[in-house]
């Protein structure tokens, strides 16, 4: 049986719930309450020592880090989401990065420090905004061009970069990231967000706002 540890607020979590609902895989979501510890207790640690959600138990076989677990299980059921054509992977992999090291890198301190500081009593990091902000200012642009041009990250089908770009984009509105100065960017996240892959297993990041399991 699969087992996903996540929260219903970690963008690398809702990554690795994303791909396994593409994938239609039967598995098991485990909250890990992040506000209680969880990810702290010692029977966490044996399936990921830094203490991190995501975590993923396969019948024994355990794994951590999002990219790593979405990677796998597109393996291990040989799906088109990340193909086994080098080149056509490579471009994936390639789109996977820019999200990671340009977009998320610097959307996560303005989402930390607009939704999760205060409500975790520590201090908001204005300058980390601010930075965060104008640097979304220079690769949100490729995206938009990227998406002009194809109707998905990596081309003409859905892959894992858009299944990354998804996931790190859920906090935008609460976190008041405004992505309206992006057309291409802003349909391509609608149509995907009605699709039954999104639809049978998440909710709008405003309402798993308020869960208790907030992370930090």
């Amino acid at each position: 049986m699969l087992t996903i540890y996540g929260s219903d607020l970690s963008g690398p979590a809702i990554k690795v719930r994303l791909t396994a609902s593409f994938l239609g895989l039967n598995y098991k979501w485990q909250v890990i309450n992040l506000r209680e510890g969880e990810h702290k207790q010692e029977w966490f640690l044996k399936i990921n020592p830094v203490g991190k959600i995501p975590a993923m138990d396969d019948g024994g076989f355990r794994l951590f880090e999002s990219n790593a677990i979405c990677r796998y299980l597109c393996e291990k059921h040989g799906s088109a989401l990340y193909p086994r054509d080098i080149e056509q992977r490579s471009v994936i992999e390639q789109w996977m990065d820019f999200v990671s090291f340009h977009i998320a890198a610097n959307f996560v301190p303005i989402v930390f420090n607009r939704l999760f500081a205060p409500r975790v009593g520590k201090p908001v990091n204005e300058k980390a905004i601010a930075d965060g902000e104008e640097f979304l200012k220079q690769y949100f642009p490729v995206i938009e061009s990227q998406l002009g041009r194809h109707k998905y990250m990596a081309g003409g089908q859905i892959s894992l970069a858009d299944i990354l770009l998804l996931a790190v984009l859920e906090p935008a509105e609460m976190a008041g990231v405004d992505l309206s100065a992006y057309p291409k960017l802003t349909a391509w996240r609608a149509q995907l967000k009605k699709q039954p892959f999104y639809t049978s297993c998440y909710t709008e990041y405003g309402e798993m706002l308020k869960s208790p399991a907030t992370p930090r």
